[in-house]
């Protein structure tokens, strides 16, 4: 019996199962809900939000919001209350449009986390099962491998070479070993004289300890660094220890992206520069013209109020989230926003190749022995080599094809049955729909279709030979190697109770060959022998096969004691197993294009340099000079001589890279000057997905620690997904500069009518209310529609912008201001003085009458003829928004050649456009406001052109730029 109040570190392997009231099979599908039910969902509790109202009052407390409250206070003061109550209008109106731009951005951020769940391989009725970490519960027995995030606390049972991360709750950086032994703590008690003093009933103080210091537990939160463990969980939810301190794990503050903050270093610019005009135009109004003082105040307020771009940094933001979902509807899942920018400036891919290139959908097409003198087949000197038919892994279909008359089938059997007893994964049968699914490496799990094929029962394979140990591969040594239980073996007789079956990259293993399994008996390995084997190993890996090598030793008891490096030697060599997986169909037109888009792709892979090459050529990464650099030819050269091959040599391919061969070569790259982008999906694969300008995990076969370290997770695994991001990405950083654009050119129309003012003596003509029905009513949603605009064709064309490339660049604020802007003002000042000279006004006319304009004193019917006139500029700026909405849709690409049916948003803006405009004029309420008249019909004629003209002019100038070009 189990002692109940014993810790559960303390308990033997036995005992805990009881403890926890579970099985080595695992809890019943029943069990395990009616836990979830009574215990909850493996969750840390939700942190507490900042309440909405608060946030809300945040958008009218910033400083842009404090400048407009102020310059409302200051209108009233200059009794001018209508002008107050429309500045404060304008913080409202800002702030709820700023916070559900920021709502809405902020929602569809949270909803992205539930694209990819977090996975966990668990035992149910003793079958292993992958189910979401969430229905994780109490007594739930865990598989753990090389690369899982831990997700509940678990004791472990059973444990090989196990190696655990637990820096997230300890700060220690290095793994630490774990094992499945029974901890039993040291008792305090009281001595004197050499004897303990405890008195009947009393019992010894148990040491404290810190959970995560105690050698058989695994804590939620930490990572599988290397090994393999079987784990049973006792506390999920906020009752692990992660939970106990999830107040420094949960609450975590979004941070803005590199584009935000340089959008909002942009916003104070402007700012600044919007004060500095207001004061000047009220020093110009008030000591040159000589207008009142109340006026040059209330002129100046204008100004301010014109410039300051209270929409710009929301909708940035708005437009970085709505991408971010277009790319995840691409099957790309952004963690950091800044990565979307980054994307942009892409110059070098760094791929893996197995599932990332290539279907990741292995297939075992040949196997080879040594030493079989058969006639009438293939054959390699005195080997042989037999087909494998089928392809996926459905183990029903397709056969291994052994020659007529051969005697020898028990050494295809050995073959098979060591590589599938060297394996982790598994193949279970679905019914509905029915189809075989692998949980695992699609390696391992090929070798389990290939034994199935030949007639060998798995899980007869297994009960026959029970596995006494492991050691789990690793990608230094590039091998992996289990121990059996061999004594009721008729597949091999070898007179030793254990045999230690070893798989792994084919030249390794035949490092630690002495022997060769030929004619039925073991024999030394010589140098012909290796030269044959390597030779066959060559000539399949030529044709882009995979291939592992098989060997074996027998042994004793000593076997279960010997370290790793000493237990993988004297080894016999069985056969090899080639094995295909075929490049995903879609990689060569994204190589294509990323080759288009002045995008290096470099495949970095741990396979081997024969086999690399082969898929690079099928797929079109390389052309005919081919220069394969491997780990070990990267270890002999400097970082100097590293950076010269990658800088003039082509057609690179790096193979039998190591983590540390990859991280070196990103740092090469980036010491170039390129923006790096890296795919991984290992737990060493992290320090490079660290390191890189761009880290790119694989959602499907990656590891929790890759996906941790990276900026982008392919819910795919495809590298076109890659090629699609980087396409994403450019859009989006363009689509801010085309809003951008479009938001500045409309303020050049809004300063000249006071700059007309002070330097020709007319009246403004634009009243400061109308400008502000001018921001209020065109900036808004236009700006969004832009920031929402699909990739321009040809975009993947074009190099890739240069990462010191500011947002607002020179040529940008040429556009907006020194162009766009002067095209609105010129256009919206000459309606205003059509409508003085269709009455008979000249300039000098107008001049003489400014002063009573100015004072409020002018006659009704000067004053009737002056509204309708800065009506007309109002309606003039915004009909030329109209045209500067489809200007801004590309900067140098016509408007003839762009959809216009693609975005739906253009044309609701246009719509909110004119229906504000018609409301300004028509509706007596905001008309009495915005002192507004109605147009004469000649009047909306000549406004039609504006836009027309504006775009014609935009037209020409993009003709003569890609002329230029």
């Amino acid at each position: 019996m189990v002692a109940f109040h014993q810790p559960v570190w303390t308990l033997p392997v036995d005992a805990v199962y009881e403890f926890l009231h579970t099985s080595a099979s695992g809890l019943s599908e029943l069990e395990a809900a009616q836990r979830l039910e009574q215990f909850g969902a493996n969750e840390l509790p939700e942190p507490a939000h900042r309440p909405l109202w608060l946030r809300f009052t945040d958008q009218l407390t910033h400083f842009m919001a404090l400048l407009l409250w102020v310059a409302g206070i200051l209108a009233f003061i200059s009794r001018t209350p209508e002008l107050g109550w429309a500045i404060w209008a304008v913080i409202w109106i800002n702030a709820i449009f700023s916070f559900s731009q920021e709502f809405q951005a902020e929602r569809a951020l949270a909803a992205l986390k539930n694209v990819l769940p977090m996975q966990v391989k668990v035992y149910r009725q003793g079958e292993l099962q992958q189910i979401p970490a969430r229905e994780l519960v109490r007594g739930d027995v865990m598989q753990l491998e090389e690369g899982d995030r831990i997700s509940a606390d678990a004791r472990l049972v059973a444990a090989e070479s196990l190696y655990v991360d637990v820096s997230i709750l300890t700060g220690e950086s290095l793994p630490v070993a774990r094992s499945a032994y029974p901890v039993r703590l040291r008792q305090a008690v009281p001595v004197r004289g050499g004897k303990t003093l405890v008195h009947p009933g009393e019992q010894p103080l148990q040491e404290r300890v810190n959970p995560a210091e105690i050698a058989n537990l695994v804590l939620a939160g930490s990572t599988v660094a290397a090994g393999r463990a079987i784990a049973v969980v006792y506390a999920t939810g906020a009752q692990t220890e992660f939970g106990q301190v999830a107040h420094l794990t949960t609450i975590v503050k979004r941070e803005p992206s590199t584009l935000e903050v340089q959008v909002a270093r942009i916003v104070r610019l402007i700012t600044a520069i919007a004060i500095g005009m207001g004061v000047t135009v009220f020093c110009l109004s008030y000591f040159l013209i000589g207008i009142d003082v109340t006026e040059s105040f209330i002129f100046a307020i204008g100004i301010i109020v014109a410039n300051v771009p209270e929409g710009l940094l929301p909708t940035v933001t708005l437009a970085l989230a709505l991408g971010v979902q277009r790319m995840a509807r691409r099957n790309a899942l952004v963690r950091r926003l800044s990565a979307v920018e980054t994307l942009s400036a892409t110059t070098v891919i760094c791929t893996d190749k197995t599932g990332t290139l290539t279907k990741n959908e292995m297939t075992v097409r040949y196997l080879w022995l040594p030493g079989q003198e058969v006639t009438e087949i293939s054959q390699s000197n005195d080997a042989i080599q037999i087909a494998v038919t089928g392809a996926g892994y459905d183990p029903t279909i397709g056969t291994v094809q052994l020659p007529p008359n051969f005697s020898d089938t028990w050494k295809v059997h050995l073959l098979l049955a060591g590589a599938a007893l060297c394996s982790n994964a598994r193949l279970i049968h679905l019914t509905a729909p029915s189809r075989w699914q692998e949980i695992g490496d699609p390696t391992e799990a090929a070798l389990l279709v290939v034994a199935a094929k030949a007639g060998l029962n798995l899980e007869q394979l297994q009960q026959q030979f029970p596995r006494l140990r492991e050691i789990p591969f690793d990608s230094r040594r590039r091998m992996m190697t289990v121990i059996l239980d061999w004594r009721s073996a008729p597949l091999w007789e070898t007179n030793s109770p254990h045999l230690a079956l070893t798989k792994g990259a084919p030249l390794e293993v035949l490092r630690h060959c002495h022997f060769i399994l030929r004619n039925g008996r073991t024999e030394e390995l010589h140098q012909s022998d290796w030269q044959q084997v390597a030779t066959a190993n060559d000539d399949l890996a030529r044709q882009g096969f995979r291939v592992l090598g098989i060997a074996a030793r027998p042994g004793g008891d000593e076997l279960l004691e010997l370290r790793a490096q000493e237990l993988e030697q004297n080894l016999v060599l069985i056969g090899l197993v080639a094995m295909f997986d075929p490049p995903r169909p879609e990689v060569p037109d994204a190589i294509a294009q990323c080759h288009q888009a002045g995008i290096k792709v470099t495949m970095v892979t741990g396979d081997y340099g024969l086999t690399a090459e082969a898929i690079a050529r099928q797929i079109g990464l390389i052309g005919e000079r081919v220069r394969v650099v491997t780990g070990e030819g990267m270890g002999h050269l400097s970082d100097a001589q590293l950076r010269q091959i990658l800088k003039y040599r082509s057609g690179l391919v790096f193979a039998r890279m190591s983590p540390e061969h990859k991280l070196r070569l990103v740092e090469a790259y980036k010491a170039m000057g390129d923006v790096v982008a890296v795919t991984g999906d290992g737990v060493n694969d992290a320090p490079a997905l660290r390191a890189a300008n761009i880290g790119i995990a694989m959602g499907m076969n990656g590891t929790d620690v890759a996906r941790e370290a990276a900026d982008i997770v392919l819910t795919d695994d495809n590298f076109a997904t890659i090629v699609s991001a980087v396409e994403q990405g450019r859009a989006i950083y363009r689509n801010i500069r085309k809003f951008m654009t479009y938001i500045l050119a409309s303020n050049v129309p809004e300063i000249v009518p006071f700059l007309a003012m002070v330097a020709f003596k007319i009246p403004p003509a634009l009243t400061i209310l109308q400008i502000l029905a001018v921001d209020l009513g065109t900036d808004m949603v236009p700006a969004l529609a832009l920031g929402a605009e699909p990739p321009e064709a040809g975009i993947m064309q074009q190099p890739p912008r240069s990462k010191q490339e500011f947002l607002l660049n020179t040529p940008l604020l040429l556009r907006a201001y020194g162009f766009l802007g002067v095209i609105e003002a010129l256009l919206s000042m000459l309606g205003f003085l059509i409508v003085w000279w269709s009455h008979g006004y000249s300039i000098a006319d107008l001049q003489a009458i400014t002063p009573a304009i100015l004072a409020h004193t002018a006659s009704p019917e000067v004053t009737a003829i002056y509204r309708q006139a800065t009506t007309v500029t109002l309606a003039a700026i915004v009909a030329c928004q109209i045209g500067n909405l489809f200007a801004c849709r590309s900067e140098w690409v016509s408007i003839t050649r762009l959809s216009w049916r693609q975005n739906r948003l253009l044309w609701i803006g246009i719509g909110v456009e004119c229906v504000a405009l018609l409301a300004f004029i028509h509706l007596p309420p905001l008309s009495r406001v915005f002192a507004t008249a109605p147009l004469a019909t000649w009047q909306w004629l000549v406004l039609i052109a504006c836009p027309v003209l504006l775009l014609g002019a935009e037209e020409l100038r993009k003709a003569i730029v890609r002329r230029s070009k």
